[in-house]
């Protein structure tokens, strides 16, 4: 599938304890996170991505993010 539709997410990770995600307050899925490079929270979009909050929220902000 990867092959055929791209890396979906670049880097991943794994909360084995728990203690990220009441860290971070995640409390439903989907949700999804855009962290700095020094592992601040920069932006949480709760619910399904949608195309709309992709385009005007979320790339925007990876962006400006990497310019920093």
């Amino acid at each position: 599938m990867a092959q055929h539709h791209g890396r979906s997410y670049t880097r991943t990770g794994a909360d084995v304890s728990g203690r990220v995600a009441i860290d971070w307050g995640v409390y439903g899925v989907p949700e999804t996170f855009v962290i700095t490079k020094d592992a601040r929270i920069a932006y949480k979009h709760i619910g399904a991505v949608t195309p709309k909050a992709l385009d005007d929220t979320i790339l925007p902000l990876i962006r400006r993010l990497r310019e920093q």
